[in-house]
């Protein structure tokens, strides 16, 4: 079992909004509406400040509907909350869209995913092991 712990000031707890989502909704804690113009970015408050236990990250993903409708998403996705950040949670989103946006307060902006994570041995050597697809690269694996 994963515990976070969570303080908020002046905002939500994040809330699984289906049985099976993999991802709890995470809202906004801004006192008045954040105006975000096409092309630019929000860095977005949520009064929340989380305690997650070692070897595990907090993924801030985008949520599809904001995205679908508006064309803001997160900047950084996934954005990464490392085990050992105690500040608080901002969401940094950008608007895709052709009109500017405004985050309502209390308003859902992201997504938090809690995943394990395993941390890797890195080395260097002379040479890789050959593999079917070698240096192919952007593009490579497809037909188009």
């Amino acid at each position: 079992m994963v515990t976070i712990k969570v303080r908020i000031e002046h905002g939500k707890l994040p809330l699984y909004m289906s049985e099976h989502a993999a991802g709890a909704d995470v809202c906004s804690a801004n006192a008045e509406p954040i105006e975000i113009p096409p092309s630019g970015t929000a860095l977005i408050p949520t009064g929340m400040y989380l305690e997650i236990p070692e070897g595990f990250e907090v993924q801030v993903r985008p949520r599809s509907g904001l995205a679908f409708k508006h064309g803001v998403t997160i900047l950084n996705a996934p954005g990464t909350i490392d085990a050992d950040y105690r500040g608080e949670l901002k969401v940094l989103l950008i608007n895709h869209g052709p009109a500017a946006y405004s985050i309502q307060p209390g308003e859902r902006v992201a997504q938090l995913v809690v995943a394990k994570v395993e941390k890797a041995h890195f080395e260097t050597a002379e040479a890789l092991k050959d593999s079917k697809r070698g240096h192919g690269g952007f593009g490579s694996t497809g037909k188009s």
